[in-house]
Order: structure tokens, then C-alpha cells, then sequence
């Protein structure tokens, strides 16, 4: 009996330490091929160099996990059975909402205090990615589109659902694994959007994961908050651009 449980329990370390290094070698190779292919293609691409990269990085995961035998809806992408379970995305995805915009705020706020108004500055990057969408119907229709499949459901099954499911699998029983797995996402994040939008970029889109990482974790993994989250503030944003800045 004694060596039954003993063999048993080999067999269980050894496949929680082969699931941790797989976990390593997926984040290694598909998180430089979403950064090396953002970069190779930057000069052809221009501003949609980011959301194309995305959107190959993420069919590649895809055919990838298949082929393991898994799917995204263990990553958080699962389906909602019965309608009440979908209106609870509504008052979930405002809750997310509220959370970003008190903590932008006050985030803000709180640097304008002590003199640094980065925050509250616009992205020098950004005016040069997004500049001619003032009144332009075609490229804010263009950038709407992108906003939901791009940002709302690219970045957060890649950010969020991929990244924080990974991290958690390699930081299995550590006592401050969820803590680092909202945490390094989040600056991955943050880090990807300092390429075209400075620190000003990095601070927001960093802070804004920490956030959108706590509540995956809260809502059991369930990213369907998220994505409608992600794709609202987005879309608001574009729109203000749209109509030059005067909306509220």
C-alpha cells in the first residue's frame, strides 16, 4: 500500500513539474512571437501592426491548444449556459467599469498633485496612429471593428485568459501565485503599450490589467466581462476622437 501512494504521488510531481515547464515554453514562444512579429511588421503595417500580430499570434495558439486537446473555453472563454448566466455579464462588465474609471481617476488625480501630468496628457504615439480619425467615418468604423475583435477579444484571451491561466499553472502552490499571476500579465500589458504610447501608456494599460486580472480571478475565469468592458471603454474612446474631442 505504502508503495502504491509512494508511485502515485511520483506520478503526480512529475506531471505538475512537466505542466510547469510546458507552461514556461508556451509563454517563452508565444509571447516572443507576438513581440518579434509586432516588430518585424511595424514598417508595413503601420497602426495595425499591433492588432494583426494579435490576431496571428492568436490563430496560432489556437490551432496550438487544439492540438493538445484543450480549447479556450478552459482559458476563460466559455460558453454561458441559460440567460440568466448572460445578463450577469452586464452588471459584471459595469462593476469593471466603475472599478477602471475610479482608479484612472484618482491614479490621475493623485499624479497631478505632486506636479506629473503625464497621465492626462495625450500619447504623442497615439495622435500619430489615430490622428486623422477626427470626422473620418471610414477609419472610425475601421477602428470600432478593431476595438471588439482586436482589443476586447484579442487582448484579453491572449492577456488574460492565456497569460494568467499559464502563470498560474507555473506558480502552482505558491502561496502568492495569484498575486503574480494578475501582476506579471498586467505589466506585459503595460509593456506593450509603452511602445506606441510612452509611459502615459504603459501606467494606464498596466493599471487597467491589474484590474480587468483581479476580476477574471473574482468572476472564477470568466472573460466575457472583460472582452464587453474592453470593447465599450475603447469604442468611447474612439468616438470622442471622432467628434474632435467634444464630447464629455
Amino acid at each position: 500500500m505504502l508503495k502504491v501512494n509512494s508511485q502515485n504521488w511520483k506520478n503526480y510531481a512529475s506531471n505538475i513539474k512537466n505542466s510547469k515547464k510546458m507552461a514556461v515554453i508556451e509563454l517563452v514562444v508565444f509571447v516572443s512571437f507576438l513581440l518579434i512579429s509586432k516588430e518585424v511588421m511595424d514598417p508595413y503595417w503601420g497602426p495595425y501592426s499591433g492588432p494583426g500580430t494579435l490576431v496571428t499570434t492568436l490563430v496560432l495558439l489556437t490551432l496550438y491548444i487544439r492540438q493538445r486537446g484543450l480549447n479556450w473555453s478552459s482559458m476563460g472563454l466559455r460558453p454561458l449556459p441559460g440567460l440568466k448566466a448572460k445578463l450577469m455579464v452586464i452588471p459584471q462588465a459595469l462593476l469593471i467599469l466603475l472599478a477602471v474609471l475610479i482608479i484612472i481617476l484618482s491614479l490621475t488625480k493623485g499624479l497631478e498633485a505632486i506636479g506629473l501630468t503625464f497621465l492626462s496628457e495625450t500619447p504623442e504615439g497615439e495622435v500619430a496612429r489615430f490622428g486623422n480619425i477626427e470626422g473620418n467615418l471610414q477609419m472610425y468604423i475601421t477602428l470600432i471593428a478593431l476595438s471588439w475583435i482586436s482589443a476586447g477579444f484579442g487582448e484579453e484571451m491572449f492577456f488574460r485568459g492565456f497569460l494568467i491561466s499559464r502563470f498560474q499553472t507555473i506558480f502552482d502552490n505558491n502561496k502568492y501565485s495569484s498575486i503574480l499571476a494578475v501582476l506579471l500579465p498586467a505589466l506585459l500589458f503595460g509593456g506593450v503599450h509603452f511602445y506606441s504610447q510612452g509611459l502615459a501608456g504603459f501606467v494606464n494599460a498596466g493599471t487597467i490589467g491589474l484590474i480587468f486580472g483581479a476580476y477574471f480571478l473574482r468572476y472564477k475565469g470568466n472573460l466575457w466581462p472583460l472582452i464587453l468592458t474592453h470593447g465599450f471603454i475603447n469604442s468611447i474612446g474612439f468616438t470622442v476622437d471622432f467628434f474632435g474631442g467634444i464630447l464629455p
